[in-house]
């Protein structure tokens, strides 16, 4: 048995601003140079891709992608601080999971109190 936690960052509001998606297309942007062969490897449409562009530039002040068109100078780089901020939420829910699964199995799994799964799979 084990816990799962997902994190991401939203405004004020509560608008997705940043997260595990947004994360993923940045760090294959940077990988691949372009937004189209990002959304390839990350097995999503281009348009959606281009949304979680959009979404960024809508909600965080700094420029966190540099669009070059043209036919043999085009591709798609990422700005320093898209780099600091991709390494950052890695790091914050890197630790998040590490804080829940402690956490998680000090208050319900070390103790002759424990829950325990009926349906827990042999093969684990």
């Amino acid at each position: 048995m084990k816990s799962k936690v997902k994190v991401w960052i939203e405004d004020d509001e509560e608008n997705l601003v940043f997260g595990g998606g947004k994360t993923q297309m940045l760090e294959l942007i940077d990988e691949t140079g372009s937004i189209s062969e990002a959304s390839k490897k990350a097995g999503m449409n281009y348009k959606k891709a281009w949304s979680h562009i959009k979404i960024l530039q809508e909600y965080i002040d700094d420029e966190l992608v540099i669009v070059n068109k043209g036919r043999n100078s085009g591709g798609t780089v990422l700005t320093p601080k898209a780099k600091e901020l991709v390494e950052k939420f890695k790091l914050f829910r890197k630790e998040v999971k590490e804080f829940s699964e402690s956490k998680f199995n000090e208050l319900f799994l070390d103790d002759k109190d424990s829950i325990q799964c009926a349906k827990e799979s042999d093969n684990v």
